[in-house]
């Protein structure tokens, strides 16, 4: 009788998720940092390396502004919502990037793709890279585009770390690639032609970036205007050296002959070796002095938000983070939301993380469970420079089909 009834109690039971804070309409739960605890370890002990004592201590650092990185995040989310800042169209052309280089078409198999290299469903995958896009344009837009750098500031640094700015003869090219791959000799024939052709309107003034898009069977640099990575000398065929570091920029190949078939190159750019001048680097220079400023002044604007935020932390859990002066204790807990809730409830707001997928955002830096660094080069809102460093490649991004360089599709890497 007593073993029925201890069944059935035990079947009539809910599981519960205890909630540590709440950020005006949303909430933290005990479980979300309970796996931000977990995924720390699991990176300590495998990119750090840590274990015994050091790991302990290492995790108890980190462990103490969870919570704060947390209400960071959905303040953030939720001040860039108000804003009606969007970035639907560049999350939307970077998955669309990512699947091209996954050589994937179907949808639902790129879904599945995702969920089987980062460890969680696509639909909080693609959530993740829309907070974290929210996050960096907030950033830039509220607090990054106040910070100014006065020019004579910039020129002093310049003139002060000369070894910084001096740089190898360097190239930017676009391509257009006809490809010969899998064909016969008379196919070969008239890719040969076809080249010859599109070379010639190219010359006559057409728009390269609309040949590219028209014509490029390497659609993995078509999407950008058929942009190259950065080259230096001795990085290419005989052929394509000769044509990039001679010619003037705006030059136009005649077709040239690779392993991938026939490709044409335009000179977008060109440096020569030695000092960069300032105006070049001026761009840098505002992003290597901005960096100290920006940690300060986004804790400041967190701060702010904060205090206009209706934020109520549970007895037990700390925010480092915390307003001086702002009450966020529980309040009459029974006119405000129970202090648990269902499993069903949390899954349906904020979805459990498994495994932590890094999202690049392009120009920044983002360390997990901090707050992201900000690609300071824009700030002052001042004209772009022409780039004297070779960009970094996104994290997610597989090299392009370069004429001497054939694409591998890279998975998404797993930040555990």
């Amino acid at each position: 009788m007593m073993a029925a009834l201890s069944a059935a109690a035990a079947a009539d039971i809910r599981v519960v998720e205890e909630i540590a804070a709440k950020v005006n309409g949303d909430i933290i739960t005990r479980g979300e940092l309970d796996e931000q605890r977990r995924e720390l370890e699991m990176f300590l002990r495998q990119e750090k390396h840590l274990k015994g004592i050091e790991l302990t201590e290492a995790e108890q650092e980190e462990a103490k502004n969870f919570l704060r990185d947390k209400i960071d995040q959905l303040l953030m989310v939720q001040k860039a919502k108000d804003l009606n800042i969007s970035v639907d169209g560049e999350i939307a052309k970077h998955l669309a990037e990512m699947q091209m280089m996954a050589k994937i078409t179907d949808p639902e198999k790129f879904h599945d793709y995702i969920r089987d290299n980062a460890g969680i469903p696509f639909e909080e995958y693609k959530q993740k890279m829309t907070n974290e896009a929210l996050w960096h344009q907030l950033i830039g837009q509220e607090v990054g585009s106040r910070i100014l750098i006065p020019e004579p500031e910039l020129r002093k640094y310049y003139d002060e770390h000369p070894a910084e700015f001096v740089r190898k003869a360097q190239v930017f090219l676009s391509q257009i690639l006809i490809s010969t791959e899998g064909k016969t000799p008379e196919q070969a024939d008239a890719a040969e032609k076809k080249a010859k052709e599109i070379s010639a309107r190219a010359r006559k003034g057409e728009k390269f970036t609309d040949l590219v898009a028209a014509y490029s069977d390497d659609k993995e640099t078509a999407n950008t205007g058929g942009q190259l990575p950065p080259r230096e000398k001795g990085m290419s065929l005989q052929p394509i050296e000769e044509f990039a570091f001679k010619e003037k920029k705006g030059a136009v190949s005649e077709p040239i002959k690779i392993a991938a078939g026939f490709v044409i190159l335009r000179i977008d750019e060109r440096y020569e070796a030695g000092p960069a001048s300032f105006d070049e680097e001026k761009e840098r220079i505002q992003q290597v002095l901005a960096e100290p400023l920006l940690e300060t002044k986004v804790r400041t604007y967190l701060t702010k938000l904060r205090l206009e935020a209706f934020l109520e932390v549970k007895e037990g859990y700390v925010d480092t983070g915390a307003a001086p002066g702002k009450d966020t204790h529980w309040h009459d807990i029974a006119q405000l939301k129970p202090q648990t809730t269902t499993k069903e409830e949390v899954a349906a707001t904020h979805k459990r993380h498994k495994h932590i997928l890094f999202v690049p955002i392009p120009g920044t830096t983002y360390t997990k469970g901090t707050t992201p660094n900000i690609d300071t080069s824009k700030l002052g809102e001042r004209k772009a420079a022409a780039a004297a460093e070779t960009p970094e490649a996104p994290a997610t991004a597989a090299p392009p089909t370069t004429p001497d360089a054939p694409a591998t599709p890279a998975a998404p890497p797993v930040n555990q």
